[in-house]
C-alpha cells in the first residue's frame, strides 16, 4: 500500500470531497484536521467486506493514517470501540449512518 497511498493528493478537502463524492454512492465528510496535528494528504477508493469505502489519508509527523469511511446500518449503536491488532491500536465508530474506522499505516 505504500506506493498507493492516495489516487487524489491533496491537502485541500475542497478536492478530495468531490473526487470521493464522484466515485461513491455516498458522500463521505472529509475534515480539516491540519489544526490539531493531522494535515490531510489526500483520498483513494479503497474496499472492506467486498465493498466500496472511503480511505482518507492523514499524516502526523512522519506516520500516516487511514481514515475508512462507508455506509453503516441505520440501527448500529453509537458507540467507539477500542481494538488492539499486531502493536496497532484501530478505533471504529458509527456516527448518524455512517460507519468509520481509523487505521494507521
Amino acid at each position: 500500500m505504500a506506493n498507493h497511498l492516495t489516487e487524489v493528493a491533496s491537502s485541500d478537502q475542497h478536492t478530495v470531497k468531490p473526487w470521493l463524492d464522484a466515485k461513491l454512492d455516498f458522500a463521505p465528510a472529509v475534515v480539516d484536521l491540519s489544526p490539531q496535528g493531522f494535515p490531510l494528504v489526500g483520498g483513494r477508493l479503497d474496499y472492506l467486506d467486498n465493498g466500496p469505502v472511503a480511505a482518507l489519508v492523514y499524516q502526523r509527523r512522519k506516520h500516516f493514517i487511514n481514515l475508512f469511511v462507508w455506509p453503516g446500518p441505520t440501527n448500529a449503536a453509537k458507540t467507539t470501540k477500542t481494538i488492539t491488532r499486531e502493536r496497532y491500536q484501530l478505533l471504529h465508530w458509527v456516527t448518524r449512518t455512517l460507519t468509520t474506522g481509523l487505521f494507521p499505516t
